[in-house]
């Protein structure tokens, strides 16, 4: 039965990964204080990498920050983001019902595959949406080769 078993189950499951996470979660929540929450919202900022054939592009989700409050630098194959958010206090004698919104510092580093020039790079902040266009050096960017 057990040789059976072992040799008519394929090696790989698609989903093992995810069934490896959920036994992760399970023994995380075992061994958890009870009212104890194990995630919480921090104050990392989404952020979203893509790429064409000239740049790289980083749109992070930064609402209620102002461009002021957010610093950016680039390397010659990295960006680093970082600020701090800031979220009035409440009255002293409110009760939270929920509490998602945190502030704090944050700092987020990249790496990135290819060199870019970071003299040329831009930053915009639109409707809470900080985008950063890193262009490619010209190292890295594809050449189209003709044939004699």
């Amino acid at each position: 039965m057990i040789m059976r078993r072992l040799f008519d189950t394929p090696a790989w499951r698609p989903n093992l990964l995810e069934e490896l996470e959920q036994m992760r979660q399970r023994i995380s929540r075992f061994y958890e204080e009870p009212g104890k929450t194990t995630r919480r919202a921090g104050v990392f900022p989404l952020i979203n990498v893509t790429e064409n054939k000239e740049s790289y592009f980083i749109r992070a989700e930064l609402p209620g920050m102002k461009a002021d409050e957010i610093d950016i630098s680039a390397t010659a194959d990295s960006l680093a983001l970082s600020g701090e958010r800031k979220i009035p206090d409440e009255d002293k004698n409110v009760n939270y019902h929920r509490r998602e919104r945190e502030s704090g510092k944050f700092s987020r580093m990249f790496s990135l595959p290819s060199p870019i020039d970071a003299s040329k790079a831009e930053a915009k902040m639109t409707d809470g949406i900080l985008t950063v266009i890193l262009p490619k050096a010209e190292s890295a960017k594809p050449r189209q080769i003709a044939i004699r």
